[in-house]
């Protein structure tokens, strides 16, 4: 068997393990925007009614430290962002409620939760 036969019957494979592995990455995409969201509602009196107000060791403010935790890369840090966004489109109008949780609960995303933030820096 040839150098050249070796390598054209492991193309096909090498493919394969390159599409499972973009799958993957999509899928844990999909499943951590779930996770931010649920996290979110956690808090959604607070963004909904402005009450009660969240204060560490609450269940808003665990929520947002479990972001904080699900934050710890580059990569997630982003998608964590691209989330948020969509939550505060979601809640829009109270949607700004949400920029002022990790203030109140003492946490730091990485990034600003703003409407206007990039999440692609």
């Amino acid at each position: 068997m040839g150098a050249n036969q070796m390598v054209s019957e492991n193309v096909p494979k090498i493919i394969g393990l390159l599409m499972l592995l973009s799958i993957a990455s999509l899928v844990s995409a999909a499943d951590e925007c779930s996770a931010v969201t649920t996290l979110v509602s956690t808090c959604s009196t607070f963004i909904t009614y402005g009450s009660p107000d969240p204060f560490p060791g609450s269940p808003c403010c665990d929520a947002m430290m479990s972001l904080d935790l699900i934050s710890n890369s580059i990569d997630s840090r982003r998608y964590v962002c691209r989330c948020l966004m969509s939550v505060i489109t979601t809640y829009n109008p109270n949607g700004t409620a949400i920029a002022t949780l990790p203030g109140f609960c003492g946490v730091s995303f990485g990034f600003t939760v703003d409407p206007n933030t990039d999440c692609n820096l």
